[in-house]
């Protein structure tokens, strides 16, 4: 298995576990919990690999990918009453998917030799818009959009680390796994810390 196969493989599963704990909030059936986990966990995947032009797509090619996340479902669907907080679970958790998932969707692009702006913006996308179209379906506030928090930013900050360590002669194992430690700590601090960007505030135009 390569490396970059591995990140998928961690990224669908984190993601599909999220995905599943969402669904136990919205009170889904266990086809509900397996729709919204597969939705999460290939969502972000599949927008990479038909911008990027991968034929075929990653979960086509291997279906094991679903095979997992239904796992990962039918798991949570048993097991989520355990859980105190479902929704601090799904925030932690989520954190590693986007950890994950933001090297994986980076290293794609990086194989097949992508701009660094198109490499940046594929890292981010699969690492945010599994998520995002998990908390829509699910009608919740997405957690990209939350006021004041760190995520789409975490994504990029991640990738753009992970060219420039590419540009100064790392390998690319190393690289991937340089963004994911950016990505991680700065959502964990987001979380722990309330670290966040500044947050646009209306004024009243001058009279």
């Amino acid at each position: 298995m390569t490396f970059l196969a591995l990140l998928d493989y961690a990224s669908v599963l984190v993601f599909a576990l999220t995905g599943a704990l969402v669904a136990s909030r919205a009170q889904l059936d266990i086809v509900g919990f397996a729709f919204v986990a597969c939705l999460t966990a290939l969502g972000g995947g599949t927008l990479r690999d038909l911008l990027l032009d991968r034929n075929p797509v990653f979960w086509i090619g291997n279906p094991n990918y679903i095979l997992l996340a239904a796992f990962a479902a039918v798991t949570v669907f048993f097991s989520a009453h355990l859980l105190e907080s479902r929704l601090r679970w799904v925030v932690w958790l989520d954190s590693f998917a986007l950890a994950v998932a933001v090297p994986a969707g980076t290293g794609a692009a990086l194989a097949l030799e992508s701009p660094p702006v198109i490499t940046v913006l594929m890292g981010m996308a699969t690492g945010t818009m599994g998520g995002l179209m998990r908390d829509v379906v699910c009608n919740e506030v997405p957690l990209v959009l939350k006021q004041g928090e760190l995520y789409i930013s975490c994504a990029m900050a991640g990738a753009i680390t992970a060219v420039l360590a590419i540009w100064l002669g790392l390998e690319v194992q190393f690289a991937l796994l340089a963004c994911a430690g950016v990505c991680w700590t700065l959502r964990a601090g987001s979380i722990l810390f309330a670290w966040h960007l500044p947050v646009y505030k209306s004024r009243p135009p001058r009279s």
